[in-house]
């Protein structure tokens, strides 16, 4: 399965980066496609359009955090499910300048993604969203981690 291309597709017909990371992983997530974009949603554009933690990113934490769900109910492990969230991140932050917050990635995202047009506009004020890059590191990287798991092939 390529979910690369199924992000890339979300993004582009107007999902927002966080939902196009998360439901790129529905077939893995104990959650159905239409869950896993509301959980999202408020997510994006660095926390709401608050220009926080990146979308792509927080997509990362959801994802890590949902297929350590445990089935019979008990707690999940916090500090590993931290462990891991920080070393993710901090590959996150070494493919794209140490940074995960929006305002600083978006500074370097129209020279990333330059020839990137989405079908669906932006409520941006320019209409742009250029974020692709990021969506496609953040897929690379849980599927890296879930690979390593055993949890995708």
């Amino acid at each position: 399965m390529n979910r690369k291309q199924k992000a890339y597709d979300y993004f582009k017909n107007g999902y927002g980066c966080a939902p196009a990371v998360l439901m790129a992983f529905e077939d893995v997530l104990p959650l159905d496609k239409a869950t896993l974009e509301s959980v999202a949603v408020p997510f994006g554009c660095g926390f709401g359009f608050t220009r926080n933690l990146c979308g792509a990113v927080s997509a990362m934490g959801m994802a890590l955090g949902l297929v350590r769900r445990r089935a019979d109910g008990a707690p999940i492990d916090k500090t590993e499910v931290y462990r891991l969230i920080s070393e993710i991140d901090g590959k996150f932050k070494a493919r794209n300048g140490d940074t995960d917050n929006c305002p600083d990635l978006l500074k370097k995202a129209r020279v990333l993604t330059e020839g990137y047009v989405p079908d669906v506009p932006s409520p941006a004020p320019d209409g742009v969203r250029p974020c692709i890059k990021y969506v496609l590191d953040s897929v690379d990287l849980i599927e890296e981690e879930l690979r390593k798991e055993g949890l995708i092939d």
